[in-house]
């Protein structure tokens, strides 16, 4: 049996996950030390230095011979998979007996490296791009960035069979046909513009079954698929290429939870399950399901000011996502507009009657 109980994870996570990193903006200073009270099992390695001089770990740990690869944060502003991996880190230490033969069958059968935060500069600005303004996900090809290189020589010295390439996406999209925001959003890559369905595709894709039926036991209708667009630059599309199965993990948003402490939970227990099968199967032939997972739907909106007068006296919907900058006191989130018009056909578990509102007193930010 392949597929884990969820609510052995469930039971194990609310008092186990590492309650010392929480919010949007993950700082190298808050990993280092916890990275360094690492049991002697997490073999820890400094890999290199960012554009900007910080040290960028690799932890690795396990015996098995499949070799899984997996990292955080290449885009500095994309924090749910940094937080997911250390509670992962939890998981491997655990002596809780409901949880510890799940983690040995992982460990004795797989060699695991993560890197844990790819991207520091980019985290200190809260963005996307490194401290040179170089996206890491579109430079797998001219690895300008010292990131991209790092990242790249890992993979050629240790040949992983899989990879495990962790996201955030933005809190626009809903599982298509359906209200719910996507929480979490799984794609295999794409090798060529045809986006052939390679065995190597097939393999990735399998392993996303897995994860997604754990998941749509917790949050049904919740779980969407990326677009698999090939993208010629892009990390995952040339990681496959060479041959190395990338599953690509996009957290999103869940109800109430614009600090994705929900989501990093869910995130933790895709990783487990992915983990898990990897381990315990040697049959991917169950690909096909992966077409069943609805795609991504871009109709979803922090909040939904409802029935507000613009400057002409029309009555309009004014569609927000919350942005984020960097300020003295640290993360500060602000409104700014994504749509406006009729936006009936738009999601959000915010919705305002704006009726008595003034649209200019409101002082949304423009896209």
């Amino acid at each position: 049996m392949n597929e884990l109980n969820p609510k052995i994870l469930e039971n194990w996570y609310s008092s186990n996950f590492e309650k010392k990193l929480k919010g949007r903006r993950i700082l190298f200073e808050d990993i280092k030390p916890l990275i360094e009270n690492l049991p002697a099992k997490f073999e820890k390695e400094i890999i290199g230095y960012s554009e900007n001089n910080i040290p960028i770990y690799k932890i690795s740990l396990g015996s098995g011979r499949k070799k899984i690869l997996s990292w955080s944060q290449m885009h500095g502003n994309e924090s749910t998979g940094t937080k997911a991996l250390f509670d992962l880190f939890h998981f491997f230490n655990s002596e809780a007996v409901e949880v510890k033969n799940i983690a040995l069958q992982i460990l004795e059968n797989c060699r695991l490296e993560f890197i844990v935060l790819l991207n520091p500069d980019g985290a200190i600005n809260f963005t996307r791009e490194n401290f040179n303004n170089i996206d890491l996900n579109r430079d797998a090809v001219d690895r300008k960035a010292i990131e991209s290189k790092l990242l790249r020589e890992t993979l050629d010295v240790f040949n992983p069979e899989f990879c495990f390439n962790l996201h955030d996406q933005r809190s626009i999209f809903n599982v298509e046909g359906h209200a719910n925001p996507a929480t979490i959003s799984f794609l295999a890559p794409s090798e060529d513009l045809k986006r052939t369905l390679s065995e190597g595709r097939k393999t990735t894709m399998s392993v996303i079954v897995a994860m997604n039926n754990l998941l749509q036991q917790l949050i049904p209708n919740h779980i969407g698929r990326y677009t698999d667009e090939f993208y010629p630059t892009a990390t995952g599309d040339n990681f496959q290429k060479l041959g190395h199965n990338t599953i690509l993990i996009e957290a999103g948003h869940f109800k109430g939870d614009h600090n994705r402490e929900a989501t990093r939970k869910f995130n933790f227990y895709a990783l487990v399950q992915g983990l898990y099968f990897i381990a315990t199967t040697s049959n991917y032939s169950n690909y096909e399901s992966y077409f069943d997972i609805p795609n991504n739907d871009k109709r979803y909106l922090d909040i939904i000011y409802k029935n507000l007068k613009d400057n002409e006296d029309n009555v309009i919907d004014v569609g927000i996502q919350l942005k984020y900058n960097v300020t003295i006191n640290g993360l500060n989130s602000y409104e700014c507009i994504e749509h406006k018009g009729d936006l009936s056909n738009y999601h959000s578990d915010i919705t305002i009657n704006g009726e008595n509102l003034n649209f200019n007193d409101l002082k949304l930010s423009n896209s």
